[in-house]
């Protein structure tokens, strides 16, 4: 494989390492070359990937939390009654490739009853901030007047902000938080 067609593959996608760039034109249109005569080429041009960051949650701990609660819930996922027992996260999902006309995150916010573990409540955005979480919060007391249960969460900077604790007491539920996200 001449080392104009590495370059102009690696400059249509430069998140591809040597490996990729040997196996695309393979498949592709069954060119084959030696993995090891690619990194050379590789390593001649100055040609490498891009590292691409994997983040495994969504969850930025707040950097000085105003209220913290304990693990009351303690992993134990269950209830014998509905609005016994609630849990809430909020999940990124990435949608479109290439550029960022195509491309994008969207972030849903969820509280589960955990008697049936139906949705209580779910909302939408495009940002992962505090209105997200106000509004799944709202929307799950809207459609369960009275309802106290424990309402478990991580330790995100939503749920540990003064407005979301004020939130909680109002509505007198008890607040249980997790340990934190394991990737801090």
């Amino acid at each position: 494989m001449p080392a104009k067609k590495i370059e102009q593959l690696h400059g249509e996608h430069p998140d591809m390492g040597y490996r990729r760039i040997r196996d695309t034109p393979a498949h592709d249109q069954g060119i084959q070359a030696n993995d090891k005569r690619i990194l050379r080429i590789c390593r001649k041009k100055k040609i490498q990937s891009i590292i691409k960051h994997r983040y495994n949650c969504c969850t930025r701990p707040a950097a000085d939390p105003a209220y913290t609660a304990e693990n009351i819930l303690n992993r134990e996922f269950t209830a014998e009654h509905l609005n016994e027992k609630w849990a809430t996260d909020v999940t990124e999902f990435k949608y479109g490739t290439g550029t960022e006309e195509r491309a994008g995150k969207v972030y849903l916010s969820v509280i589960l009853d955990l008697c049936d573990h139906k949705p209580v409540s779910c909302a939408l955005s495009e940002h992962n901030d505090n209105p997200l979480v106000y509004d799944t919060f709202d929307a799950a007391l809207a459609a369960n007047p009275g309802a106290q249960p424990i309402f478990h969460s991580d330790r995100g900077y939503q749920y540990t902000s003064k407005v979301f604790r004020q939130k909680i007491l109002e509505a007198g539920m008890t607040q249980s938080m997790s340990a934190g996200c394991p990737l801090y």
